[in-house]
Parts: structure tokens; C-alpha cells; sequence
């Protein structure tokens, strides 16, 4: 029975490499490109504008599609267009100023060639997950620190906590050590778990689709807090909370860290969802007339 069942992971495994062998062989076309000294930072600023792209629609949108007003944590607040700018002219000064020298030392210590065989599935999800868990706790103990230590919040941490209501583009409104300081997380841990280049890539846009999405100001019926059972996962909503109240919800992603220090705070139902008495809060778990909606609709 046991070789049955080790023959079938195989035959599973190898279904979830051949799932990402055609995809890898594609990137594999441009790997000049993505062996270049410059693709981390292209690749970086892309990615985290792409993602807050519809986040900054919504916001231009917002004044004139009431329907939206219902999703927005604070309903009476739209960044202004000097707040977006200012928030995307820091990103790209230090992206293009200070973060392409550090990916540059990096990539003269990178390996000279990708690997031919794309990652399996299984170990692709499993390497993201363990990325994403390590930096939780990592950035975990370094916020605790510069809330706690009054010199290194007003030194360092402080900028970020400018903007008290949240909009997509302040995701990355940061001093320069906290943006370093993030990066270096995410190299030590893809390092630390010998990642395959594919799954790096994977766990960097899932890293800052999250950030994003927790800095959007928008909690949605799709939002992933809602999606990860039992509470694990804090959202959006949790994350402006602490914005607005400092000593609370420390954690970027999952609440574990927070309900063992005791700084755990739950986050009041979106107005979407008080009309019924509201939803268990960070639960994943929608309340019976938003679960009949949902199958009726």
C-alpha cells in the first residue's frame, strides 16, 4: 500500500513539473534578459506597479462609482494626486539609486546559468509558503523593534506611518533601511531554502501582491483574508488598524506572532457586511445570508 501511494506523489509530482516545464522553458527563451544585471529591479518595479495599478484606478474611479464606498475602510478619504506622486517618485528614486547597486553585488554572486528542469509543483508551493512564513516572522520581530525602540521608529520607521489611511501606492512609502531591510529578507530566506529561480519569481510577486493588497484600503468579498480559514491570515483590514493605532497587529501577514505576544486586534466587519450583524472578522468565513447570497447568485 505505501509503495502504491509513493508511486502515485511520484506520478503527481511529475504531473506538477510538466504543469510548469512549458512555462519554464518560455522564460528560458530570455534568459539573457533575466540574467541580466538589470532584470531584479525591472522586474521589481513592474510587478509592484502592475499590482497597485487597479488598486489606482478604484481610486480615480472612486468619486463617481458610489457601489465602491461600501468597500473602502474609510470611506471619506481618496489619496489626492500630489499623495500618488510623491508616493511613486520615492519608489523609482530608490529602486533605480539605491536598489540596483545591491541586486548588481548580488547578481555577480548569482549562478551562470538557469537550470534546465523547471521545479514541481508540490515544492514550488511548498518553497513559497516557506518563504512567506519565514519573512512574517522576520519582519515581525524587526517592526516590534522600531515600535518599541522610540530612537529607531522616529529614525526609520516613522515616514511609513505618514499616510494613516492606506491607498496602494504608500505600500512602499518607506526609509530607505526599512526597503533594505525587507529586501534583504527576501534574498536570505529564497537563499537560506535553495529556491529554484522560478519559484523566486513566484514568491516575489505573491509577497508584494500581499503588501499591496494589505496597504490597498479596499477589503473586498475576495480579499485574501477571507479566502485562508480559521483566522490565519490578518488582511487588510487588520493591517490598517494598525496604522491607525500603532500597537497592535504587528505581523505583515498571519496573526500567529500577534496572538502570541498578545498584540492581536481584531478588525471591525466592512460595511458590506453589517447590514446581517456582520461576519466573523478575519475568519475566511462568510455569515449564512452571505453564504445563501453567494449560492443564489
Amino acid at each position: 500500500m505505501s509503495g502504491r501511494n509513493s508511486s502515485e506523489l511520484q506520478v503527481l509530482c511529475s504531473s506538477g513539473q510538466l504543469l510548469l516545464q512549458p512555462l519554464w522553458d518560455r522564460l528560458r527563451t530570455w534568459e539573457a534578459l533575466v540574467q541580466s544585471p538589470f532584470f531584479p529591479v525591472i522586474f521589481a518595479i513592474i510587478t509592484y506597479l502592475g499590482i497597485c495599478l487597479p488598486f489606482v484606478v478604484l481610486d480615480f474611479l472612486y468619486p463617481w462609482v458610489p457601489a465602491l464606498r461600501r468597500y473602502k475602510i474609510h470611506p471619506d478619504f481618496s489619496p489626492s494626486a500630489r499623495e500618488l506622486l510623491t508616493c511613486l517618485g520615492q519608489t523609482l528614486y530608490q529602486h533605480l539609486v539605491f536598489v540596483f547597486p545591491v541586486t548588481l553585488l548580488h547578481w555577480l554572486c548569482s549562478p551562470a546559468l538557469l537550470p534546465p528542469e523547471a521545479p514541481e509543483m508540490l515544492q514550488l508551493l511548498r518553497d513559497v509558503l516557506l518563504c512567506l512564513l519565514l519573512f512574517d516572522a522576520e519582519f515581525f520581530v524587526w517592526h516590534v523593534l522600531h515600535h518599541k525602540v522610540p530612537w529607531l521608529y522616529r529614525t526609520f520607521h516613522k515616514v511609513h506611518h505618514q499616510n494613516s489611511s492606506l491607498f496602494a501606492l504608500a505600500t512602499q512609502h518607506m526609509s530607505l533601511w526599512e526597503l533594505f531591510s525587507l529586501g534583504f529578507f527576501d534574498m536570505v530566506n529564497v537563499t537560506l531554502l535553495r529556491c529554484h529561480p522560478l519559484t523566486v519569481l513566484t514568491f516575489h510577486v505573491v509577497n508584494i501582491w500581499l503588501s499591496v493588497e494589505d496597504h490597498s484600503g479596499y477589503d473586498f468579498p475576495w480579499s485574501t483574508h477571507r479566502l485562508v480559514p480559521f483566522g490565519w491570515y490578518g488582511g487588510v483590514a487588520h493591517h490598517d488598524l494598525h496604522h491607525s493605532q500603532f500597537n497592535c497587529n504587528f505581523a505583515p501577514y498571519f496573526t500567529h506572532w500577534d496572538k502570541i505576544l498578545g498584540t492581536l486586534r481584531p478588525a471591525p466587519p466592512p460595511a458590506w457586511c453589517r447590514s446581517c450583524g456582520g461576519c466573523p472578522s478575519n475568519s475566511g468565513v462568510l455569515c449564512d445570508s452571505h453564504l445563501n447570497q453567494k449560492k443564489h447568485s
